[in-house]
């Protein structure tokens, strides 16, 4: 089915900012708290939501085949469910009815005050309901920072890392979208130099630079989903900050790997960016070697150009960009990452989550965690205010964005700004 919401030259009747993440070749979807308390699934144009239940209601999509509530949910996992030919009829659709051309909705002033908002009107929610969420270790450049600092210069690399989408299970309750402040973690951790573990506030809080994907109903249980068709299961994408204690980590991780140093926060952008708004940012995935096994072998390898950037903002509001690096630096793709992830016949439903691994990029500048950038805190950041950070301070706003563009287009995710507070403090009684 063509996907003609992508056309480069279609105009909308709404005003669209320059540079703007949400032009009409976009149409994100997200979740909205209205003016008027209801819960509604919706769309972005600009620097307006659209409410699809209100418009669905109102019959602009006549013809679709849509439950009457498909759109009246507070999830998108039902949408997500239907598949990608209902996707993108829908998305056609609203590129039509936003079209420079179309007079329909235009000069429906009535119509109109139902439908739009503008974004300060509007509370975005979490987009989907995630029962299950899958975190990737599928940055090159990452892996073999760390494998660099924590191992063996000589042998970075863990010996299963070039051959199979390294990944571990994450905890979904603790995932929110942007604007939720979270809380400094509380743990274990082992000191330098002692012998015993100390009980306290993880000292090393860092962000991680992600991007996840969300998926629809993919497969039967026991039935593993082809890398080639892998990508027609995936909705959307999602800037992703994966939350780490480090200290708490290091004390935790053998032999099971990650667990309360990850599962206390995960944020996400409230905009879920359709993977068929990408497509025209397909680029060339890096070079694969030793060759992967057959069934992680794609006809098409390809990844997105997706310009991502990481700044951190201080109390007093002063915000500095800290890293710029970019998701086509993913050694394992999208595909291959779904393909492995089922190919025991592990079921994947809709509204599922899939979070990239911590994305960093060839240049000390393009690192994706201030474990990295400040390389195990020898070499601390300084920031505009003339303060430094080995890593993140409570207080603290972590603020990740994601833009494609072209000649022709900008598509954007917005933003994940997320607040570090100071720990949770239990009252004593009496």
């Amino acid at each position: 089915m063509p996907i003609h919401a992508n056309d480069p030259s279609r105009q909308t009747w709404l005003p669209v900012p320059e540079h703007s993440d949400f032009p009409i070749q976009n149409i994100p979807f997200g979740v909205f708290l209205t003016r008027d308390d209801i819960i509604t699934i919706g769309t972005r144009i600009g620097d307006h939501a659209i409410d699809l239940g209100a418009l669905h209601q109102l019959g602009y999509f006549e013809n679709i085949p849509l439950t009457d509530d498909i759109f009246l949910q507070d999830t998108l996992n039902d949408f997500i469910s239907d598949g990608q030919k209902t996707w993108r009829l829908v998305r056609n659709r609203i590129s039509e009815i936003f079209d420079i051309n179309n007079e329909t909705l235009k000069n429906n002033e009535a119509h109109k005050k139902i439908v739009l908002f503008s974004m300060d009107e509007i509370e975005m929610q979490l987009p989907v309901q995630v029962g299950d969420y899958t975190d990737f270790y599928s940055s090159k450049e990452h892996a073999t920072n760390v494998g660099t600092m924590f191992r063996d210069p000589d042998n970075a690399l863990m010996p299963n890392w070039l051959h199979i989408p390294v990944g571990y299970h994450g905890r979904s309750s603790t995932i929110v979208p942007s604007g939720t402040p979270i809380r400094r973690p509380q743990g274990q951790t082992l000191p330098k130099g002692e012998e015993t573990p100390v009980f306290g506030p993880s000292r090393l809080v860092d962000f991680e630079l992600e991007m996840a994907f969300i998926t629809t109903d993919t497969n039967a249980l026991g039935e593993p989903v082809s890398v080639d068709e892998a990508e027609e299961y995936i909705f959307g994408m999602v800037l992703f900050n994966d939350w780490s204690a480090r200290d708490i980590q290091k004390w935790e991780y053998v032999p099971l790997g990650p667990f309360l140093s990850k599962n206390f926060a995960s944020s996400i952008s409230p905009w879920i960016v359709t993977l068929d708004a990408l497509q025209p940012f397909r680029v060339e995935s890096p070079k694969q070697n030793p060759e992967p096994l057959p069934y992680l072998q794609q006809k098409e390898r390809y990844s997105y150009d997706i310009n991502l950037e990481v700044g951190i903002a201080t109390e007093d509001g002063s915000e500095t960009t800290i890293s710029n690096s970019n998701f086509k630096y993913m050694y394992w793709t999208m595909a291959q990452q779904l393909a492995h992830h089922t190919i025991n016949g592990c079921k994947v439903n809709s509204g599922d989550m899939m979070g990239s691994g911590t994305i960093s990029g060839p240049t000390p500048d393009s690192y994706g965690s201030m474990l990295e950038l400040s390389w195990q805190g020898t070499k601390p950041i300084k920031l505009n205010d003339g303060s430094e950070r080995k890593f993140i301070q409570d207080n603290d706003t972590v603020i990740m964005r994601g833009h494609c563009s072209n000649n022709e287009v900008r598509i954007g995710f917005g933003e994940v700004r997320t607040k570090l507070l100071p720990p949770f403090e239990t009252k004593k009684k009496g």
